[in-house]
């Protein structure tokens, strides 16, 4: 297991920009996972961003934003880290544990997104214990925050 398709998970839930938040939720709720990838169209399915439940909290809930009318495009975040099915694992370790990412989008050679690469893959289906452990102290290190 070298390449990222070998421990990536298929076929990761996506949603349009102009799906409402709430859609978004109950998807997170129902299939059990934090992320939504939120592509551009269902023909080309282009990577448009990205909402974590954390967005929900921070961008919806906290900011008393309405769910039904708040659109996944008002919370993405836009610019988002991702590696291709076809590059090395090492790569996409190095990228979460350098940017303190939980999960990286995995696209293929024409840009269409095949995948996500989360922690929990790399805890469950890359079998080197040390390397596993050392990209999830890198991802979960506090970082000193300037005010």
């Amino acid at each position: 297991m070298n390449k990222c398709s070998d421990i990536m998970t298929k076929d990761p839930l996506c949603c349009l920009p102009s799906d409402p938040v709430d859609k978004l939720a109950q998807l997170m709720g129902r299939r059990d996972i934090g992320p939504v990838l939120i592509i551009d169209n269902e023909q080309t399915r282009k990577l448009a961003g990205i909402v974590t439940n954390r967005d929900l909290a921070l961008k919806v809930v906290a900011e008393g934003r309405n769910a039904n009318t708040t659109t996944a495009e008002e919370i993405m975040t836009r610019k988002v880290m991702t590696v291709r099915d076809d590059d090395d694992v090492q790569k996409a370790l190095d990228m979460m544990s350098e940017l303190q990412l939980r999960r990286i989008p995995v696209i293929d050679s024409s840009g269409r997104i095949v995948g996500i690469l989360a922690q929990a893959d790399v805890a469950t289906r890359f079998n080197q214990p040390q390397k596993t452990a050392a990209v999830v102290k890198d991802i979960s290190q506090a970082r000193n925050i300037s005010n």
